[in-house]
């Protein structure tokens, strides 16, 4: 009987200090960590910029050329056998067709002017 009650304050004992390594000593709190709590929310809501001059939200609007350049990288890398035709300004978003040498359309992409965002259009 006494070898169980032993053993079992070796076990807490052990138990103990690896809570103590694991909690204590690091000093700080999970949530404390990711600003749970905080007013305003300023851990997890991105905070709001002073718009700037002819946009919205406060980022410069990107260029035809831009969009043009980062689809020509994008169709590039998946297969430099096609071309991009005429890019469209669609609003909030540039749309150019994705084309085989022959004209066949084979997608159409879009390029969000916020963002930079690349999609695809169903």
């Amino acid at each position: 009987m006494k070898k169980r009650i032993g053993t079992s304050m070796i076990g807490l004992i052990v138990l103990g200090v690896f809570a103590m390594g694991v909690f204590i000593v690091p000093g700080y709190d999970t949530a404390a960590a990711c600003n749970w709590g905080t007013p305003g929310g300023q851990g997890y809501a991105p905070q709001r910029r002073l718009p700037q001059e002819g946009t919205a939200f406060g980022a410069p609007s990107m260029t035809k050329e831009q969009a043009h350049d980062l689809i020509a990288r994008h169709v590039k890398k998946l297969n430099p056998n096609l071309v991009i035709g005429p890019i469209k300004d669609a609003g909030n978003y540039y749309a150019a067709d994705i084309m085989t040498k022959d004209e066949k359309i084979v997608e159409r992409l879009i390029v969000d002017k916020q963002t930079g965002s690349l999609m695809a259009e169903f």
